[in-house]
Protein backbone atom coordinates (compact mmCIF):
# COMPACT_ATOMS: atom_id res chain seq x y z
CA UNK A 1 0.00 0.00 0.00
CA UNK A 2 1.51 3.40 -0.90
CA UNK A 3 1.92 5.00 2.79
CA UNK A 4 0.87 8.43 1.41
CA UNK A 5 -2.39 7.20 -0.47
CA UNK A 6 -4.78 9.36 2.14
CA UNK A 7 -2.45 12.68 0.76
CA UNK A 8 -4.36 14.60 -1.97
CA UNK A 9 -3.17 15.30 -5.73
CA UNK A 10 -1.59 18.46 -4.51
CA UNK A 11 0.44 16.71 -2.28
CA UNK A 12 1.07 13.81 -4.19
CA UNK A 13 2.72 15.74 -7.09
CA UNK A 14 4.99 17.02 -4.05
CA UNK A 15 6.04 13.75 -3.14
CA UNK A 16 7.06 13.14 -6.53
CA UNK A 17 8.97 16.68 -7.10
CA UNK A 18 10.80 15.49 -3.42
CA UNK A 19 11.64 12.10 -4.40
CA UNK A 20 12.83 13.16 -8.18
CA UNK A 21 15.32 15.92 -5.97
CA UNK A 22 16.43 13.27 -3.44
CA UNK A 23 17.41 10.95 -6.38
CA UNK A 24 19.32 13.80 -8.49
CA UNK A 25 20.88 14.71 -4.63
CA UNK A 26 22.93 11.28 -3.83
CA UNK A 27 25.94 9.83 -5.73
CA UNK A 28 25.49 6.75 -8.00
CA UNK A 29 24.91 3.40 -6.39
CA UNK A 30 27.80 2.41 -8.34
CA UNK A 31 30.74 5.47 -7.68
CA UNK A 32 33.44 4.53 -5.56
CA UNK A 33 33.37 3.67 -2.59
CA UNK A 34 30.08 2.14 -3.73
CA UNK A 35 28.97 0.06 -0.72
CA UNK A 36 28.81 3.28 1.17
CA UNK A 37 26.74 5.18 -1.67
CA UNK A 38 24.60 2.00 -2.21
CA UNK A 39 23.57 1.95 1.85
CA UNK A 40 22.87 6.11 1.52
CA UNK A 41 20.40 5.88 -1.59
CA UNK A 42 18.99 2.48 0.54
CA UNK A 43 18.74 5.01 3.16
CA UNK A 44 16.80 7.28 1.84
CA UNK A 45 15.05 6.34 -1.22
CA UNK A 46 13.00 3.02 0.48
CA UNK A 47 10.15 4.48 0.50
CA UNK A 48 8.53 6.59 3.64
CA UNK A 49 5.58 9.43 4.05
CA UNK A 50 8.17 12.66 3.30
CA UNK A 51 6.33 14.42 5.54
CA UNK A 52 9.68 17.20 5.61
CA UNK A 53 9.55 17.66 2.76
CA UNK A 54 5.93 18.38 2.54
CA UNK A 55 6.26 20.91 5.08
CA UNK A 56 8.98 22.89 3.25
CA UNK A 57 6.89 23.11 0.04
CA UNK A 58 3.11 23.78 1.92
CA UNK A 59 4.79 26.30 4.42
CA UNK A 60 6.12 28.50 1.27
CA UNK A 61 2.79 27.65 -0.31
CA UNK A 62 1.47 29.86 2.31
CA UNK A 63 3.11 32.85 1.44
CA UNK A 64 2.86 32.36 -2.15
CA UNK A 65 6.19 31.07 -3.01
CA UNK A 66 7.37 29.01 -6.42
CA UNK A 67 8.29 25.35 -5.80
CA UNK A 68 12.43 25.54 -7.70
CA UNK A 69 14.04 27.65 -4.87
CA UNK A 70 12.70 24.95 -2.53
CA UNK A 71 14.18 21.44 -3.45
CA UNK A 72 17.33 22.32 -1.80
CA UNK A 73 15.88 22.75 1.60
CA UNK A 74 13.61 20.01 0.88
CA UNK A 75 15.81 17.64 0.40
CA UNK A 76 18.33 18.73 3.00
CA UNK A 77 15.16 17.72 5.64
CA UNK A 78 14.37 14.42 4.47
CA UNK A 79 18.67 13.57 4.26
CA UNK A 80 18.50 14.60 7.76
CA UNK A 81 15.47 12.54 9.12
CA UNK A 82 16.95 9.66 6.90
CA UNK A 83 20.17 9.64 8.49
CA UNK A 84 18.77 9.79 11.83
CA UNK A 85 16.63 6.82 11.65
CA UNK A 86 19.83 5.18 10.46
CA UNK A 87 20.98 5.99 13.86
CA UNK A 88 18.47 5.28 15.88
CA UNK A 89 17.94 2.09 14.95
CA UNK A 90 21.20 0.65 15.29
CA UNK A 91 21.69 -1.71 18.33
CA UNK A 92 23.45 1.10 20.43
CA UNK A 93 20.25 2.90 19.87
CA UNK A 94 16.64 1.80 19.33
CA UNK A 95 18.15 -1.85 17.92
CA UNK A 96 15.96 -2.35 15.15
CA UNK A 97 15.52 -4.38 12.70
CA UNK A 98 12.70 -3.13 10.59
CA UNK A 99 12.48 0.07 9.34
CA UNK A 100 9.86 1.10 6.55
CA UNK A 101 8.69 -2.22 5.94
CA UNK A 102 12.23 -3.42 5.14
CA UNK A 103 15.09 -4.75 7.12
CA UNK A 104 17.11 -1.57 8.14
CA UNK A 105 19.96 -0.31 6.95
CA UNK A 106 22.23 -1.98 9.55
CA UNK A 107 20.79 -5.33 8.96
CA UNK A 108 21.68 -5.21 5.08
CA UNK A 109 25.51 -3.24 4.73
CA UNK A 110 26.66 -3.90 8.38
CA UNK A 111 26.68 -1.46 11.36
CA UNK A 112 30.34 0.05 10.57
CA UNK A 113 28.44 1.08 7.04
CA UNK A 114 25.42 1.96 8.48
CA UNK A 115 27.15 4.87 10.54
CA UNK A 116 29.09 6.12 7.56
CA UNK A 117 26.09 6.31 5.88
CA UNK A 118 24.49 8.43 8.40
CA UNK A 119 27.20 10.41 8.77
CA UNK A 120 27.52 11.00 4.86
CA UNK A 121 23.75 12.15 4.67
CA UNK A 122 23.76 14.67 7.44
CA UNK A 123 27.34 16.19 5.67
CA UNK A 124 25.31 15.80 2.58
CA UNK A 125 22.52 17.69 3.53
CA UNK A 126 24.49 20.95 4.40
CA UNK A 127 26.17 20.65 1.45
CA UNK A 128 23.09 20.70 -0.63
CA UNK A 129 21.68 23.44 0.92
CA UNK A 130 24.72 25.50 0.80
CA UNK A 131 25.17 25.02 -2.84
CA UNK A 132 21.62 24.67 -4.07
CA UNK A 133 20.43 27.81 -2.05
CA UNK A 134 22.59 30.35 -2.97
CA UNK A 135 21.67 30.02 -6.88
CA UNK A 136 18.65 30.91 -5.56
CA UNK A 137 18.60 33.33 -2.57
CA UNK A 138 20.87 36.16 -0.75
CA UNK A 139 24.30 34.91 1.24
CA UNK A 140 22.08 36.71 4.26
CA UNK A 141 18.94 33.84 4.26
CA UNK A 142 21.17 31.18 3.22
CA UNK A 143 23.46 31.55 6.07
CA UNK A 144 20.34 31.84 8.55
CA UNK A 145 18.54 28.68 6.72
CA UNK A 146 22.00 26.79 7.80
CA UNK A 147 21.84 28.23 11.33
CA UNK A 148 18.60 26.71 11.23
CA UNK A 149 19.15 23.17 10.33
CA UNK A 150 22.20 22.91 12.33
CA UNK A 151 20.54 23.82 15.80
CA UNK A 152 17.78 21.74 14.88
CA UNK A 153 19.20 18.30 14.60
CA UNK A 154 22.01 19.09 16.92
CA UNK A 155 22.21 19.20 20.57
CA UNK A 156 19.41 21.66 21.15
CA UNK A 157 17.12 19.48 19.06
CA UNK A 158 17.09 16.42 17.58
CA UNK A 159 20.31 14.41 19.11
CA UNK A 160 19.37 16.29 22.36
CA UNK A 161 16.24 14.80 22.26
CA UNK A 162 17.90 11.38 21.44
CA UNK A 163 20.00 11.61 24.47
CA UNK A 164 16.58 12.29 26.43
CA UNK A 165 15.29 9.79 25.23
CA UNK A 166 18.25 7.24 26.25
CA UNK A 167 18.27 8.39 29.56
CA UNK A 168 14.70 8.24 30.35
CA UNK A 169 14.22 4.10 29.52
CA UNK A 170 12.66 2.61 32.67
CA UNK A 171 11.84 6.16 34.08
CA UNK A 172 8.32 7.76 35.24
CA UNK A 173 8.45 11.12 33.35
CA UNK A 174 5.74 13.71 34.07
CA UNK A 175 3.48 14.75 30.69
CA UNK A 176 5.70 18.37 30.67
CA UNK A 177 8.73 16.60 30.26
CA UNK A 178 7.68 13.66 27.41
CA UNK A 179 6.59 16.73 25.67
CA UNK A 180 9.61 18.36 25.84
CA UNK A 181 11.59 15.23 25.06
CA UNK A 182 9.71 15.06 21.89
CA UNK A 183 9.75 18.69 20.80
CA UNK A 184 13.65 18.13 20.50
CA UNK A 185 13.38 14.59 19.20
CA UNK A 186 11.04 14.74 16.55
CA UNK A 187 9.66 18.40 16.91
CA UNK A 188 12.65 20.28 15.74
CA UNK A 189 13.48 19.05 12.70
CA UNK A 190 9.89 19.19 12.09
CA UNK A 191 9.94 22.41 12.97
CA UNK A 192 12.77 23.69 10.68
CA UNK A 193 10.91 22.38 7.72
CA UNK A 194 8.36 24.70 8.19
CA UNK A 195 11.06 27.61 9.04
CA UNK A 196 13.01 26.17 6.11
CA UNK A 197 10.32 26.67 3.55
CA UNK A 198 9.32 30.07 5.54
CA UNK A 199 12.65 31.69 5.05
CA UNK A 200 12.67 30.72 1.45
CA UNK A 201 9.66 32.28 1.06
CA UNK A 202 10.45 35.59 2.89
CA UNK A 203 8.22 35.25 5.54
CA UNK A 204 8.26 38.06 8.16
CA UNK A 205 7.76 37.73 11.34
CA UNK A 206 4.22 37.54 12.19
CA UNK A 207 3.84 34.93 9.61
CA UNK A 208 7.24 32.89 11.29
CA UNK A 209 5.51 32.94 14.21
CA UNK A 210 2.24 31.28 13.25
CA UNK A 211 3.94 29.18 11.54
CA UNK A 212 5.96 27.96 14.30
CA UNK A 213 3.34 27.62 16.39
CA UNK A 214 1.67 25.35 13.54
CA UNK A 215 4.99 23.75 13.62
CA UNK A 216 5.26 23.03 17.01
CA UNK A 217 2.02 21.72 17.43
CA UNK A 218 2.15 19.00 14.54
CA UNK A 219 5.94 17.80 15.55
CA UNK A 220 4.18 16.61 19.31
CA UNK A 221 1.23 15.65 17.73
CA UNK A 222 3.31 13.08 15.60
CA UNK A 223 4.72 12.04 18.45
CA UNK A 224 1.20 11.19 20.45
CA UNK A 225 0.11 9.51 16.97
CA UNK A 226 3.63 7.49 17.03
CA UNK A 227 3.26 6.41 20.23
CA UNK A 228 -0.86 5.71 20.09
CA UNK A 229 0.46 3.27 16.87
CA UNK A 230 3.08 1.53 18.69
CA UNK A 231 0.15 0.07 21.01
CA UNK A 232 -2.31 -0.41 18.55
CA UNK A 233 -0.73 -0.46 15.15
CA UNK A 234 0.37 -3.83 13.31
CA UNK A 235 3.91 -3.91 12.02
CA UNK A 236 3.02 -5.31 8.84
CA UNK A 237 1.03 -1.46 8.41
CA UNK A 238 3.14 0.84 10.04
CA UNK A 239 6.49 -0.62 8.81
CA UNK A 240 8.62 -0.73 11.86
CA UNK A 241 8.13 -3.33 14.55
CA UNK A 242 5.37 -2.63 16.63
CA UNK A 243 5.10 -2.39 20.46
CA UNK A 244 8.61 -2.00 20.44
CA UNK A 245 8.40 1.42 22.87
CA UNK A 246 6.71 -1.00 25.68
CA UNK A 247 8.49 -3.88 25.55
CA UNK A 248 12.04 -1.24 25.98
CA UNK A 249 10.38 0.40 28.88
CA UNK A 250 10.54 3.73 27.04
CA UNK A 251 7.93 6.30 28.24
CA UNK A 252 5.52 6.82 25.91
CA UNK A 253 1.95 9.63 26.06
CA UNK A 254 -0.51 6.18 26.48
CA UNK A 255 2.31 4.86 28.98
CA UNK A 256 1.98 8.08 31.40
CA UNK A 257 -1.93 9.48 30.58
CA UNK A 258 -3.22 6.68 29.18
CA UNK A 259 -4.80 6.18 25.58
CA UNK A 260 -7.95 8.03 25.74
CA UNK A 261 -6.37 11.30 27.04
CA UNK A 262 -3.56 10.73 24.59
CA UNK A 263 -6.47 10.67 22.11
CA UNK A 264 -7.65 13.89 23.67
CA UNK A 265 -4.15 15.67 23.37
CA UNK A 266 -3.89 14.67 19.66
CA UNK A 267 -7.33 16.42 19.14
CA UNK A 268 -6.06 19.20 21.38
CA UNK A 269 -2.70 19.62 19.17
CA UNK A 270 -4.58 19.38 15.84
CA UNK A 271 -6.99 22.04 16.37
CA UNK A 272 -3.63 24.12 17.83
CA UNK A 273 -2.14 23.74 14.30
CA UNK A 274 -5.22 24.36 12.36
CA UNK A 275 -6.08 27.59 14.63
CA UNK A 276 -2.66 28.84 14.04
CA UNK A 277 -2.77 28.55 10.10
CA UNK A 278 -5.72 30.40 9.70
CA UNK A 279 -5.11 33.67 8.98
CA UNK A 280 -3.62 32.11 6.20
CA UNK A 281 -6.82 31.13 4.92
CA UNK A 282 -6.96 29.24 1.40
CA UNK A 283 -3.20 29.49 0.77
CA UNK A 284 -2.84 27.26 3.96
CA UNK A 285 -4.91 24.38 2.77
CA UNK A 286 -1.79 22.24 2.24
CA UNK A 287 -0.65 22.83 5.66
CA UNK A 288 -3.75 21.55 6.81
CA UNK A 289 -4.17 18.95 5.11
CA UNK A 290 -0.75 17.76 6.55
CA UNK A 291 -2.10 18.45 10.20
CA UNK A 292 -5.04 16.28 9.53
CA UNK A 293 -2.80 13.50 7.95
CA UNK A 294 -0.37 13.43 10.49
CA UNK A 295 -3.49 12.96 13.21
CA UNK A 296 -5.25 10.23 11.34
CA UNK A 297 -2.03 8.15 9.93
CA UNK A 298 -1.79 4.66 10.06
CA UNK A 299 1.71 4.03 9.68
Amino acid sequence: MNPNSKLGAALQALIVRAEQALERSLPPADQSPADLHSAMRYAVLGGGKRLRPLLVYAAAHALGADDEPLDAAACAVELIHAYSLVHDDLPAMDDDALRRGRPTCHIVYGEAMAILAGDALQALAFEILADDARHQLDTATVMAMLHLLGRACGAEGMAGGQALDLAAVGRKLTLAELELMHACKTGALIRASVQLGALVAGADASALLALDNYAHAVGLAFQVRDDILDVEGESAVIGKTAGKDAAADKPTFPSIIGLDASRARLTELTESALDAIAPFGERGSLLAELARYVTHRVH
